[in-house]
């Protein structure tokens, strides 16, 4: 079969969660269909310059990155008027110019910088189409404070929250007395556009929370505090689709390592598969990525331990969460039941999930390379549908325009 897509798979990045990218992206191009399309791994550094070479699709390539580098080809992205190009770095002087037409770009990346929408909108500005989200629904779910004003809109179920910046911070009597004042003790501290539970506390009292909101405004320039549910239940759902038509997955329950509620980022990512008694469904391709699960190395009991009702629910909820926010391919919706009542809440989106979710697709009968098709099927509708829309309006303006005031 002759391979006439090519797709580049982008991943790294500026970003505290640039490791846990280069896992899910591996993963994901050992599933890519190599016959059906021509994979091109382009890994951006810390710095977001970027690198590409075949290597880059074997995690053990990336144990000396510096070495990586040294043998990889640096490129850039060139937007002509009916195609993008990649090319090499720095440009040959006599020979023709390494270039490559890309076809999709497909952004496997998680964190601030490169998940939140940046990377989005300059894939877009390039005319490439992407695979996964666009600029909005990016945006919206990596900023917490927000993100959970639309749910609210859409009356979808989330905890009230207060929303703190550094300059607040500066007068800390201030601040920690407002927030005594008006919420219960434990709390949760959590900058709002980090994932992977980087920087997030739990405060039981004064003290606590003045580390929480000091760890936590290292990483971010505002930060989320809300109140803690002491009996805890975490289920987590994702959804597959686009504003027209979504299915949602199986439920899973994350299970910690310790015994606090907040998985931390060692029990997301660095727990190796090892105790816990994980009962998770499916198996993982080792491949590229052998030894490197990411997401899928979490203990989680798959189905969550929960009635067929409050999945229903979830399940319901989560795809209704998902519209709300116009999102498209995969997202993974992590939800909290609070024990005691009953109740449930949203507590974030993910919208391009640590290993794509393919886990909770797996026992719902949708393998990996089935989920990759279908999230490669609807960025190509996506495609179609922005060449049917308008987007510049011809004018006379500037043939008759006149500016007062300007120097002659």
């Amino acid at each position: 079969m002759s391979m006439n897509i090519t797709i580049a798979v982008f991943f790294g990045g500026n970003s505290t969660e640039h490791e846990i990218s280069i896992i899910s992206a591996i993963q994901a191009m050992g599933y890519l269909d190599h016959e059906k399309y021509r994979i091109i791994p382009v890994y951006m550094t810390k710095q977001n310059l970027f690198y590409t070479h075949p290597d880059m699709e074997n995690i053990e390539s990336f144990r000396d990155i510096p070495a990586l580098l040294k043998r990889s080809r640096r490129v850039f992205f060139l937007k002509e008027v009916n195609r993008t190009l990649m090319i090499g770095y720095p440009l040959r002087r006599f020979s023709r110019q390494e270039e490559t037409a890309v076809d999709f770009a497909f952004p496997i990346v998680h964190g601030t910088n490169v998940e939140d929408g940046t990377l989005q909108g300059y894939l877009e500005t390039l005319g490439l189409p992407v695979i996964g989200p666009g600029v909005l629904p990016s945006a919206l779910g990596m900023d917490k404070a927000v993100m959970k004003s639309v749910f609210k809109d859409h009356g979808v179920p989330v905890l009230p929250c207060h929303v703190c910046t550094r300059k607040d911070w500066e007068d800390p009597e201030r601040l920690v007395g407002t927030l005594m004042d008006s919420l219960s003790w434990p709390v949760i501290v959590k900058p709002v556009n980090l994932g992977s539970s980087i920087g997030i506390t739990k405060a039981s009292d004064e003290a606590s929370l003045r580390e929480a909101l000091d760890l936590a405004f290292t990483f971010s320039e505002k930060v989320l505090v809300e109140r803690a549910i002491v009996r805890l239940k975490e289920v987590n759902c994702a959804v597959l689709g686009d504003y027209e038509e979504a299915q949602a997955s199986e439920c899973e329950e994350p299970l910690s390592s310790d015994e606090t509620t907040i998985l931390s980022f060692e029990d997301k990512y660095m727990s190796g598969g090892g105790k816990g008694g994980s009962k998770q469904s499916g198996s993982m391709k080792t491949g590229g990525a052998k030894g490197s699960k990411g997401m899928a190395s979490l203990q989680r009991r798959i189905p969550a331990d929960i009635s067929e009702e409050m999945r229903s629910r979830i399940r319901e909820t989560a795809i209704k969460a998902f519209h709300a926010l116009d999102c498209a391919g995969v997202a993974r919706i992590d939800f909290m039941i609070d024990e005691e009542t009953g109740e449930l809440f949203l507590n974030e989106i993910n919208t391009i999930p640590g290993s794509l979710s393919f886990y909770l697709w797996e026992p719902l009968g949708m393998p990996y390379p089935a989920l990759l098709e279908k999230l490669i099927a609807l960025a190509q509708k996506r495609a179609r549908e922005a060449q049917k829309t308008t987007t510049s309006f011809e004018t006379n303006i500037l043939a008759t325009a006149q500016i007062g005031g300007g120097k002659r």
